[in-house]
């Protein structure tokens, strides 16, 4: 369980201008990343735009992250898929890569059954034949899974031994997990932009993944309440929210690529998804305030 603590920041797919994946840059984000203090890497998952990428620049960008990150993290691949079969072949792409772990939404286009999503997982787990995380999310692509559901999976399926949980109503949702975790749960990670973290945290979270373009802020934060330090993670907390909120506003990725470029992690912000909200004056005005105090309140200053 120790292997998988803490923050896993999911870094974004740099695109150029003409909308080609910029596997340069995108070395370039990981080594930020692991120099902002992640504890291990997630890719290419919703932050990394993962749906509109083509399977080669799907298995291009995990094989960049990992050999970018060349062992100093784990990188877990995103192996998401509308189909059994196409899981099974992102699954065995991410084990040929040298993948730490995989994790995966149920079918994300047409919802299955639980009898369809546990085939699903079992043909993951055989391909990948590693760590598994299930991704429990909300919609429109998620397919929101009880405890008992997700516990089902992994009791049945070897491999299947972690969650992802990041519903609505995660801290019940990690409670009643972790209360029956011998039925083959090695452990449970948060989502959501930490936006829950202080809640979750207090529940028997090992670790969450936000976006990566507050890397060293999650990864304070973590660490102090992992010192129990809760002043300390109560005020970074407070500047983290306005942040997260921000983030989920301005659609996900346009948002943090536009952070990374304030930080000169990335020069490009293009995105590939149709009508990404736009971070127009007033929002971009906001944002460099929130950086600002959350740059204060880390001592960057």
């Amino acid at each position: 369980m120790t292997r998988f603590r803490g923050i896993f920041s999911i870094p974004v797919t740099p695109f150029n201008e003409s909308g080609d994946v910029d596997l340069g840059a995108l070395a370039s984000v990981v080594d930020w990343c692991i120099s902002e203090g992640a504890h291990g890497l997630v890719t290419p998952v919703f932050v990394s735009e993962f749906f509109t990428l083509t399977e080669e620049e799907a298995h291009l960008v995990l094989a960049t992250t990992i050999n970018a990150a060349d062992g100093r993290v784990p990188v877990i691949a995103g192996v998401s898929a509308a189909s059994t079969r196409a899981v099974r072949e992102a699954g065995a792409r991410a084990r040929d890569a040298g993948a730490s772990a995989a994790i995966a939404l149920p079918p994300y286009v047409r919802k299955a059954t639980l009898a369809g999503v546990i085939e699903y997982f079992e043909v993951l787990s055989a391909a990948f034949d590693g760590p598994v995380f299930v991704q429990n999310a909300e919609g429109p692509i998620g397919t929101p899974m009880s405890a008992s559901q997700m516990l089902e999976l992994t009791k049945r399926i070897r491999h299947v031994s972690w969650v992802k949980e990041e519903t609505l109503r995660s801290s019940h949702v990690i409670t009643a997990l972790l209360a029956s975790s011998g039925d083959g749960l090695t452990g449970v990670m948060g989502g959501k932009g930490s936006r829950f973290l202080m809640d979750e945290y207090r529940r028997g979270l090992a670790g969450t993944m936000p976006g990566c373009e507050f890397t060293r802020l999650n990864v304070e934060l973590w660490g102090a309440l992992e010192r129990s330090d809760l002043e300390r993670a109560h005020d970074l907390h407070s500047v983290l929210l306005p942040l997260a909120s921000m983030e989920d506003q301005y659609g996900g990725p346009a948002f943090c690529k536009e952070v990374l470029r304030k930080r000169g992690v990335i020069s490009s912000t293009v995105v590939r998804e149709p009508g990404s909200p736009r971070i127009d004056a007033p929002a971009a005005q906001l944002l460099d305030e929130l950086l600002d105090r959350a740059d204060a309140m880390m001592g960057q200053k």
